[in-house]
């Protein structure tokens, strides 16, 4: 409420900037955001603003346009710009089972490997279309239809392991400079060439009887693959729900401390240690509920001695997944703003696009962001300038400026590639209606107009992209504030308000 007071008194005290020439239209906007941004609530942060006229590419506003700052989640602007340029919206990813020994009156008398391809979405709980995460989802079905495929393989017994290979790209968990804090939780999920279910577990934690501790199940199906610690408790007095979760570091075990009151129902999403273990140990449980009896453990790749020759004629590929088009998966990181899937996706490029020398490792982040200059170049971005250490946002290392960020949103309206410039677009949520900005612009003049990515760690936040305003014309804008200590809600606020008046 007090956010929502908050941006109607900038509104009220900046009044509105009517259709009028480009000139009075620039010195009108000028002074109404100077005003906004200028509050006392934010004289000890930094702001840099930068709009442009996607006709003309006249600079409509700029304050410290040049200057650089942490854009947070802003950043996978520039991942999802890249990848569609470089990779394609048609592009998708394939991840393939193989095995690797005979087969025998339903027996296999071998292991069954799963061929990583980096594939964020396998058994993932997002919908592209609104960026709203999907409780309901069959997280399970690529696993069944592997059973189906194995069973047409004739199997229905596995003597080895199922070994989960994920080498499509380096074995870093957590990209550069991530808060040692955050590993507990979904936006904070360990990286692999084989990902599932988000690298997550969803806990639910549901009250029972008074001063008595609540009940707690998780999906999948209460894998044991993590161990659960009972810490909480049902309170007749709670008014509200008390969350505590803790992942021990290096390991699967979870203490839940949460505190729930009488009828109360929490979720959470849990991150797992490992994910690529955590992959093939749901597959193995997913199989044998599918009446496929499996002899062996399930083994990340990494433990063998010998790695899996794919070439070799011994090895038969029995299935494979093919992901949705990259289209469809720029939405689904850009409408929620999903780091894991953003930090997959610029490990891809540096998986597909390794580049000639061999400074980065291929598959690694500083491959992708290597790769992903191309894009940038064409843009007209100086790249010396940019630092781009992971794909989501999440690391205080990124520094891009307002001005870089509309340049390259000029570059994607602009694309040559109509079905690019379409895929890039689409993947931002709407204001008011989708994802990360379903919740804002509720009343204001940019709702269902505006297009734009949200930025946001502690002391630092950010709001750029596409804008129609009042009379018809076409602005990129971006938005940044860093190092403020006013509440984030207040910035936001700003930002809305800066939106809705060029809106108007």
């Amino acid at each position: 409420m007090r956010s929502s007071l908050f941006i109607t008194a900038l509104l009220i005290s900046c009044g509105s900037v009517r259709a009028q020439d480009p000139a009075g239209f620039e010195a009108t906007a000028a002074s109404a955001i100077n005003r906004v941004i200028d509050a006392q609530a934010f004289s000890n942060g930094f702001w840099g603003i930068h709009v442009v006229d996607l006709e003309s590419g006249r600079t409509v506003y700029a304050r410290n346009a040049a200057k650089s700052f942490v854009p947070a989640s802003n950043i996978k602007l520039y991942t999802t710009a890249a990848a569609l340029d470089l990779l394609g919206p048609s592009y998708r990813y394939e991840t393939r089972v193989y095995v690797d020994g005979p087969v025998e009156d339903g027996v296999l008398h071998g292991n069954v490997i799963v061929r990583g391809a980096a594939d964020p979405t396998i058994g993932g709980h997002y919908e592209a279309d609104t960026g709203e995460w999907n409780e309901d989802v069959d997280a399970l079905r690529t696993f069944r239809d592997w059973a189906d495929s194995l069973r047409s393989a004739g199997i229905r017994r596995i003597e080895g392991d199922l070994i989960g290979d994920d080498d499509v790209i380096d074995d870093e968990p957590l990209g550069s400079n991530w808060s040692w804090d955050d590993e507990t939780y979904y936006y904070s999920a360990q990286l692999a060439g084989l990902a599932f279910h988000d690298n997550v577990v969803h806990m639910y934690v549901a009250a029972r009887a008074p001063d008595m501790p609540a009940e707690i199940r998780w999906e999948p199906f209460d894998t044991d693959y993590i161990d659960v610690i009972n810490r909480t408790w049902t309170d007749d007095r709670a008014g509200s729900i008390d969350e505590g979760y803790r992942r021990f570091r290096g390991t699967n075990r979870v203490e839940v401390t949460t505190i729930v009151p009488m009828g109360g129902r929490d979720v959470e999403e849990i991150t797992v240690e490992n994910p690529t273990r955590y992959f093939v140990h749901v597959l193995r449980e997913s199989l044998l509920r599918s009446g496929i009896a499996v002899s062996g453990n399930a083994v990340d790749v990494d433990e063998l001695s010998i790695k899996p020759d794919y070439q070799d004629p011994r090895y038969r590929r029995v299935a494979v997944h093919r992901s949705d088009p990259l289209s469809r998966i720029a939405a689904l990181i850009n409408k929620p703003s999903q780091n894991l899937y953003a930090d997959l996706l610029l490990k891809t490029l540096g998986a597909e696009l390794p580049g000639e020398d061999e400074e980065f490792e291929p598959g690694s982040a500083e491959a992708g962001a290597a790769a992903a200059t191309t894009t940038f170049v064409r843009a007209g971005i100086d790249t010396s300038r940019v630092r781009l250490a992971d794909g989501s946002g999440l690391s205080r290392l990124n520094l891009v400026t307002p001005e870089m960020t509309t340049s390259l949103l000029r570059y994607m309206w602009d694309h040559e590639d109509r079905r690019t410039r379409e895929a890039f677009y689409n993947s931002l949520p709407t204001a008011g209606l989708h994802g990360t900005l379903r919740h804002r612009f509720g009343g204001g003049p940019a709702r269902g107009v505006m297009r734009g990515k949200t930025g946001s760690l502690s002391f630092a936040s950010s709001l750029s992209g596409y804008l129609r305003t009042g009379d018809g014309r076409s602005l990129a804008f971006s938005i940044m504030s860093n190092h403020y200590t006013s509440r984030t809600s207040r910035v936001r606020a700003a930002q809305d308000a800066i939106v809705n008046l060029l809106s108007r």
